[in-house]
C-alpha cells in the first residue's frame, strides 16, 4: 500500500504548478492520506488528487512516494483504479 505523487510540472490555478497524488491500493488509503495531508475534496478528480507544488514537499514528508508522472499512472492502471474522463 503506497501513495504516490509525481513532480510538479502541471501547470494550474494561481500560477502554481501541480502535482497528482494517487494510491495503488485504495481510494480510501488515498482520502485518508489527503486529508491527513490537509487537501480539500475538491482536488479529487476521479481517481486522484491535485495537490500544488506549496504542498509536495510535504506530502513527501508524510510518506507519499515520489514516482514520475509515467510510473505514477502505470501503477495507478496495475491496480486497477485508474477512472478515465467519460466521453
Amino acid at each position: 500500500m503506497t501513495v504516490l505523487i509525481d513532480p510538479p510540472q502541471w501547470p494550474g490555478p494561481r500560477g502554481l504548478m501541480w502535482s497528482h497524488l494517487v494510491s495503488d491500493s485504495s481510494l480510501e488509503e488515498l482520502h485518508e492520506f489527503a486529508a491527513r495531508l490537509g487537501v480539500p475534496e475538491r482536488g479529487f478528480d476521479r481517481d486522484h488528487y491535485d495537490v500544488p507544488e506549496t504542498v509536495h514537499a510535504r506530502a513527501v514528508a508524510m510518506g507519499a512516494q515520489e514516482v514520475s508522472s509515467y510510473e505514477l499512472l502505470r501503477r495507478l492502471v496495475a491496480a486497477g483504479l485508474r477512472r478515465r474522463k467519460r466521453r
